[in-house]
This record gives C-alpha cells, sequence and structure tokens, in this order.
C-alpha cells in the first residue's frame, strides 16, 4: 500500500537540535516523524519498530557514531534512506558516510526547506548533499584525476602505512623526528584528512600499500 507521507525517523544525541527538528518538520503535512532516538543502538530499535523510509542521523553520538551505525542500519533496515545530518564538512567524514551507504549528508546549518528537500528526494529514490558538501565531492572528483602526491610523499605515506614510527621514518629517509612529524602534517592538510586512520584509508584507497616503500 502506497504511503500518502514521508516516514522520518530522528537520531542525534543532541536534545534541543532533535527536539527542534522534530517540531519543525511536523509543520510539514507530507512528512511524519515516526521516532527519534539519541543514540544509534536506540534508533535502530526504533527503526525495527516503525521502518522509517528516511532516517537522518548524526555522526557525532557517544557509543556508536553515525557513520559505524551506517552498515547496521544498511543490514537491519535495507530499505530505509540514510541521511548523515552533521556540523561538521569534513571531507573524511563524508566520504566515509558515502562509502559505508548512506545516500544523503546535509549540514545542519542548512535551511529547513532544504533538509525537507533532502527527505523527499531521497525518499524518491534519490541522493542530496548540501551546497558545502557538493562542492568537497566535485573537488575529489577532480583531484583523483591527478595524483596530488610527490613520489617522496608517496613514500612516507607508505611507511605509514607499514605502521612506522616517526623515528622509524626518519631513520629510514635519513631526516629528523620533527621533519617526520611535519610530512605527516602536511599530508593530512594537503589531503584534508583529520587522522592517520584517515591516512592508511586513503592510501589503500588510492592504490599506495607498504609495496611503495
Amino acid at each position: 500500500m502506497k504511503r500518502d507521507k514521508v516516514s522520518v525517523l530522528l537520531i542525534d544525541n543532541h536534545p534541543v537540535v532533535l527536539d527542534g527538528l522534530k517540531a519543525v518538520l511536523e509543520t510539514f503535512d507530507h512528512i511524519e516523524v515516526v521516532g527519534t532516538a539519541s543514540l544509534a543502538q536506540i534508533g535502530l530499535e526504533v527503526g525495527r519498530r516503525t521502518l522509517p523510509q528516511v532516517t537522518l542521523m548524526d555522526i557525532n553520538m557517544p557509543k556508536l557514531s553515525g557513520i559505524d551505525a551506517i552498515e547496521l542500519f544498511r543490514r537491519e533496515l535495507p530499505e530505509t534512506r540514510i541521511v548523515m545530518l552533521s556540523m561538521h564538512d569534513s571531507r573524511e567524514y563524508i566520504s566515509s558516510s558515502i562509502m559505508r551507504g548512506a545516500v544523503g549528508y546535509i549540514l545542519k546549518d542548512v535551511s529547513t526547506d532544504e533538509v525537507v528537500c533532502a527527505i523527499e528526494t531521497v525518499a524518491a529514490g534519490g541522493t542530496y548533499f548540501s551546497s558545502g558538501v557538493r562542492d568537497i565531492l566535485v573537488a575529489d572528483k577532480i583531484q583523483k584525476e591527478v595524483d596530488p602526491l610527490t613520489p617522496r610523499e608517496r613514500r612516507i605515506l607508505g611507511l605509514i602505512v607499514a605502521g612506522r614510527s616517526n623515528r622509524e621514518i626518519a631513520e629510514e629517509l635519513q631526516i629528523t623526528p620533527a621533519t617526520a612529524e611535519t610530512h605527516r602534517k602536511n599530508l593530512k592538510k594537503k589531503l584534508g584528512i583529520t587522522t592517520t586512520a584517515g591516512l592508511i584509508r586513503y592510501a589503500l584507497d588510492h592504490g599506495i600499500a607498504t609495496a611503495t616503500v
């Protein structure tokens, strides 16, 4: 039976955001908020009962992050379309969310109309990314066409993937540990990545493994 309304599940550990978003969305006749949760695990339980068409989920939550929860939702609630709702426009967060199965990513500072547009779009089978996120995705697409790393940077990244410490990298390249740390920081800045785990994921995605060393 065809549903007249788009059913939506909201997951966010900030009560003000959760309550405010729920109140706003309930003013739209074609949207029905079928549940709310402050933790991803609780959201999954609510989702099993309500079977929402769209789930709006925050990224930064205790115990289980929104990104890590995506795969659980995709496995247990394959019909729900997941849109990440975050204050972070981190390239790492965006790419990780997409790779895990999210079909949308919107920033918390967007207008109510844009949130509703995202819900409508993904419920209809499309994908939706807010303007700031789209800019990053376009930049990534262009960047992938040209290797952004120099041969030396690729070698350093390969050493990082191999689990080498700054001291070990310094010995390998005959530089100081401080210089090795600077190289590590510059790699993160150049690639728009904030963590060593993110660097390793980037290396694996782009075929830069320990063999490059």
